[in-house]
């Protein structure tokens, strides 16, 4: 596996080492976060749902009025790149593009500049087996973000300070209230519940990430005939729920078992959790690898 040092990075046109790879201190990214991300799983050398998470990439930059680098194509091609030159089978693609280097100030520069690009590749490691025989624990905390949560933005203090509260805890995962009514999601992820045998996902709104596995989690339940609504959940179901599920891309899908200090159902993954990860896994194997 490589180490950071022997990492092959993409910055700007350019494949290289990641110790080689430098940005000036202007780059609006370091000064404003100005700028978005995406995070693309990769199994068996494969990138999956690629035109999916493009789309949601694209949806982003136009979201802050940026003009995406490159075409699906070149993309394609650049991404597939950086996948063969690291040795990982299974790996996490990161991109991250700003608005470039310019003085500083906050208006957008003016005639426009490059945009910075970077793009790196990390080890995708699924969760061990501990955690999916134990499930995880978690915390619920006040949604104290804007209002733009669909843009996956690279300015994310607010989520670093809502997952520190969890590792503060002792806890994996911060799920976010919003006005002390509804669940959004968690902190670097999204959240299910599951009450009386019905999977609850809460709305595609800006109020949350569109995740691309939780779009894979909803068609699994739609094709396998598991009962599941999409519509706001309230506080209420969360506190009360049989299962609580946590989905990410690096996560996949796990459950949580323990939601401040008080045990979720019988403390243990239940039955929604072992039908889903099941069918996730078969997914991976049948449609992600190949």
């Amino acid at each position: 596996m490589n180490d950071e040092k022997a990492m092959t990075v993409y910055l700007n046109g350019e494949f290289l080492p990641l110790s080689e790879a430098k940005i000036s201190v202007l780059d609006r990214g370091f000064i404003f976060g100005d700028g978005v991300y995406e995070v693309i799983p990769v199994y068996s050398r494969h990138i999956f749902r690629l035109p999916e998470h493009l789309r949601r990439l694209s949806n982003s930059l136009d979201s802050i009025k940026l003009i995406n680098p490159y075409d699906n194509a070149e993309w394609t091609n650049i991404l597939e790149k950086l996948v063969a030159g690291n040795e990982p089978e299974d790996q996490y693609l990161y991109v991250h593009i700003t608005r470039g280097v310019a003085k500083r100030d906050h208006a957008f520069p003016n005639p426009p500049v490059p945009p910075t690009v970077f793009l790196m590749s990390y080890p995708l490691n699924t969760p061990p087996a501990s955690l999916l025989q134990n499930g995880i624990s978690a915390i619920t905390a006040p949604d104290n973000r804007w209002l733009r949560c669909d843009i996956k933005a690279i300015s994310l203090l607010p989520n670093v300070l809502l997952r520190q509260l969890a590792v503060d805890a002792g806890c994996a995962e911060t799920i976010m209230i919003r006005d002390n009514k509804f669940l959004t999601e968690g902190s670097s992820s999204n959240i299910f519940v599951v009450k009386d045998g019905v999977l609850l996902a809460p709305p595609k709104d800006n109020l949350m990430l569109p995740g691309i596995t939780y779009d894979v989690v909803l068609e699994l339940a739609a094709e396998n005939a598991i009962p599941h609504q999409v519509r706001k959940v309230l506080l209420s179901e969360v506190l009360g729920a049989d299962e609580l599920l946590l989905t990410s891309s690096t996560k996949e899908v796990l459950a949580i078992t323990e939601l401040d200090g008080k045990q979720i159902g019988n403390g243990k993954p239940g039955p929604m959790f072992a039908k889903l990860h099941g069918l996730y896994q078969n997914f991976k194997q049948e449609v992600m690898r190949a």
